[in-house]
């Protein structure tokens, strides 16, 4: 049997997945490989292939250039670059993992609040000057006091709201399915759409990537923003417009922005973003720390071992 396990782009699949307890041939990948025609030459002759979330998507063109491919597991139990409906036509498999296992993770959100700081305080500026021998260059910005706009109440958008609060923070909050009375269950004032842009001075996104999400940070909602605000997405680069958000930060229209998730990763050389003032971009660390990617890896291998002993575990469906 032969398993490949792409995208390991730290080098620690081996280290953190007992992949030598399974009786396989085991290649790890560690370049990103974004042409579909390389990719599968790379994965030809593999029974099983590891993904690691959405860095490599698995759409139906791949799943027919791959006719040996049995069964293909994901990190997470959910992914939306597969294609469910292709892998059950041609009769693959599809496993997942629970992310965090019984731990109870907080990896994102503090992602989240690192970039957060960083914008606010200039952190990644005023290190560059103080290496290049300037010294106090920048005035931050008090987060206490000032308002926190949560887009998305969910889990995340939770932890989020109460680390606003131990700031000091006013937080507000607003998604299409958010109500006053969740809200207030949470210690959050519930905020309409308009509300929320106008007055957030942080705005963070904690929305899942839908037909309904993509693009629901456009120009207009940007415009509303203060020129004093700054906006921070860990969640999915499409929820926000990348083209109104590089238009908006040029002509500072607001005042800044933290990102870890983009259109496209990873991120293109030649992306705008990438020279667009007062910005922080992090490569999609979000849930990358040792314990949330050992666990995964971890139960990577319980998935591969049960499919092989016949009782397939953690199966993910189109249904």
């Amino acid at each position: 049997m032969r398993i490949v396990v792409l995208d390991d782009y730290q080098r620690v699949a081996r280290e953190y997945g007992p992949f030598d307890t399974l009786e396989a041939e085991v290649e790890v990948l560690h370049e990103h490989l974004a042409d579909e025609d390389e990719l599968a030459d790379a994965l030809r002759g593999a029974d099983v292939v590891v993904v690691m979330r959405e860095r490599t998507a698995f759409p139906a063109s791949l799943f027919g250039k791959l006719p040996g491919l049995r069964l293909l597991v994901t990190t997470g139990m959910a992914n939306a670059a597969i294609d469910l409906a292709a892998a059950a036509e041609r009769g693959v498999t599809v496993c997942g993992t629970q992310m965090y296992g019984s731990t109870k993770s907080s990896n994102t959100a503090e992602l989240t609040w690192a970039l957060i700081l960083a914008v606010r305080r200039h952190v990644v500026v005023e290190d560059r000057a103080l290496r290049d021998g300037r010294w106090q260059t920048t005035v931050g910005t008090d987060l206490a006091g000032s308002t926190l706009g949560v887009l998305g109440l969910g889990r995340l958008g939770r932890q989020i709201a109460r680390i606003g609060q131990a700031f000091d923070m006013r937080v507000i909050a607003w998604s299409q399915n958010l109500t006053p009375e969740r809200a207030e269950e949470a210690g959050v004032t519930y905020a309409g759409k308009d509300q929320l842009f106008a007055e957030s001075d942080v705005l963070t996104v904690h929305l899942k990537l839908s037909d309904r999400t993509k693009g629901l940070v456009g120009a207009a909602e940007l415009s509303a923003m203060k020129p004093t605000s700054i906006l921070v997405n860990t969640s999915r680069g499409p929820i926000v417009d990348e083209g109104a958000l590089v238009a908006a930060l040029t002509a500072r229209t607001i005042a800044g922005a933290g990102l870890d998730v983009y259109d496209e990763e990873p991120l293109p050389l030649g992306n705008p973003l990438r020279g667009a003032p007062n910005t922080v971009l992090l490569p999609h660390l979000g849930y990358v720390t040792e314990a949330g990617l050992r666990t995964m890896y971890e139960q990577v291998v319980e998935d591969i071992a049960g499919w092989q002993r016949g009782e397939a575990v953690r199966i993910i469906s189109s249904d």
